[in-house]
């Protein structure tokens, strides 16, 4: 098909759907309407991990503390300010002029009912990494709390900014029990102190959110200037542009670089790329647990590494400013060393590497992934160029992980966005320290990382990061890919701008 003719059936592709689909959003209505492929049914930051409950998160709830992205300081958010009592006690004083959106007032009860709550294992926090490093909380008076560590962890400022949102005291206790008897905790009501309320949730559909009438006073989020916000779940990509086109909705990411080149030119859109804190990794299942043994070799692993043209793939599919990475981790974070083994785009070598492993006409094994496709068929077509047939296994996130998690994905093809925090223990750490996503459970380095995540001496924590950085590449317990930029298109009517932790502030959005 020639570009021409591609071009002249999206434009009518998208005149039909105007024609049968009235605009909904936009500055008319005064609703900002987003999108992702992803379906949403839990609206809860600590029980749905995805990347859209990141957002909502922000959105709707907030933390203790919050991190300007110019400067990088940590700024008082629900706090007033707040001091280290020592290397394992925080103490914050409170605002006194915060209600959730149920009318009640915000005081120390709340902090002290979070923090206990989400640090009980036993309650099931999804991401229970970003938690497991608070101890306790305990109430110093109505607006003063401390919260008390198990450890030194020197990222707590970092966690505390980006993923501990404050629910109202006693929130959980009226969560409904699922049929094994276990508290359905992600099925309460949300209720935050956010600058947007969420008003419904129609699971697998939308989310709908309403500016907070009563939002705080002088916070560094500021006041929201959109009235009314909507998340939907649109699979088709098409389907998202066809709508953005016509006004169904106001803003989308993760645009395909060839649709974004061509959406570009267009006078109703504008189209940004942007980088992110999210990584691409390829996972081995080094231990054949899966029931497929193939990456138990390490010779396979290596051919692996240099079978994919992960330059190519970063440069034509993903955007400009993304860049490949050698280690487990983004290079913007503190500790991620980029000294370590490196596996170049070698196919000769991978093929010679695959016959000395046993493999010379290649093998079939299963590929198992959820996110950008396009990105991993041409992973799979970089493998069979060497002889390595990949049967893609692509599904929704929610599914893929909870496979993961059963040991049972030879390799899988996945991304994590650390939560965007800005330190290696968001991403190496929660891979590598002998947790449910760890297949090498490999006890050096997990011992090299529990150093670099308790000390208080950036040097040691630097030095300890770098030795498990360089035995988690130089043994391929994972091939680092490349960081993530995200082509973002958005209507001519929306004053937005990207960020790079992969947050998008809605709240700071508002109508040329």
């Amino acid at each position: 098909m020639t570009q021409a003719l591609s071009r002249l059936l999206f434009i009518l592709g998208v005149t039909l759907f105007a024609a049968i689909n009235p605009a909904l959003a936009g500055k008319a209505n005064d609703t900002l309407v987003w999108t992702t492929d992803r379906e949403v049914s839990v609206a809860d930051p600590y029980y749905n991990n995805t990347r859209e409950l990141v957002v909502i998160g922000h959105t709707a709830w907030d933390g203790l503390l919050f991190r300007d992205l110019d400067s990088g300081e940590y700024k008082p958010l629900l706090a007033t300010g707040y001091k280290w009592v020592d290397n394992v006690t925080l103490e914050f004083d409170l605002r006194d002029d915060v209600v959730f959106h149920d009318g009640s007032s915000f005081d120390a009860s709340d902090v002290v009912y979070t923090v206990n709550h989400v640090a009980n294992k036993d309650n099931g926090v999804l991401t229970f990494k970003n938690v497991s490093w608070m101890k306790s909380a305990e109430k110093m008076g109505s607006h003063k709390v401390r919260i008390n560590l198990h450890k030194p962890f020197p990222a707590a400022l970092a966690y505390l900014s980006n993923v501990v949102f404050i629910m109202p005291d006693g929130h959980y206790d009226s969560a409904p029990m699922t049929a094994d008897g276990k508290k359905e905790h992600g099925a309460v009501k949300a209720n935050g102190t956010g600058p947007y309320r969420i008003t419904d949730l129609i699971a697998g559909d939308r989310i709908v959110m309403k500016s907070n009438d009563t939002y705080m006073k002088n916070g560094p989020k500021g006041q929201p200037q959109i009235g009314n916000m909507v998340f939907r779940t649109i699979k088709e990509g098409n389907t998202q542009i066809a709508e953005l086109l016509t006004g169904g909705i106001d803003w989308m990411w993760d645009v395909p670089k060839d649709q974004a080149d061509r959406m570009s030119s267009m006078p109703q859109v504008q189209v940004t790329n942007a980088k992110t804190m999210r990584v691409s990794y390829m996972q081995f299942d080094v231990n054949g647990k899966s029931g497929q043994d193939f990456f138990t070799k390490k010779k396979v692993r290596e051919a692996v590494a240099h079978a994919i043209n992960r330059e190519a793939i970063a440069t034509n599919l993903v955007g400009p400013a993304s860049v490949v990475i050698p280690s487990a981790c983004h290079p913007d974070q503190f500790g991620c060393a980029q000294d370590v083994t490196k596996w170049s785009y070698d196919p000769s070598k991978a093929k010679k590497l695959l016959t000395e492993a046993g493999y010379p006409n290649g093998f079939n094994f299963d590929l198992y992934a959820y996110r950008q496709r396009e990105f991993t068929e041409a992973v799979i077509g970089d493998l069979a160029k060497v002889g390595i047939k990949a049967n893609l296994k692509f599904m929704q996130y929610r599914a893929l992980r909870d496979l993961v998690w059963s040991n049972k994905t030879p390799i899988n093809h996945m991304t994590w966005g650390s939560n965007s925090i800005p330190d290696a223990s968001a991403i190496t750490s929660h891979f590598f320290s002998g947790g449910r996503d760890d297949f090498a459970k490999d006890p050096e380095v997990m011992k090299w990382l529990e150093t670099a995540d308790t000390s208080t001496d950036p040097a040691e924590r630097k030095a300890n990061y770098k030795m498990a950085l360089e035995k988690v590449s130089s043994e391929l317990y994972w091939l680092p890919m490349f960081t993530y930029a995200k082509y973002y298109a958005y209507g001519k009517d929306l004053d937005f701008t990207p960020t790079p932790d992969e947050i998008p502030r809605f709240y700071t959005a508002k109508w040329k």
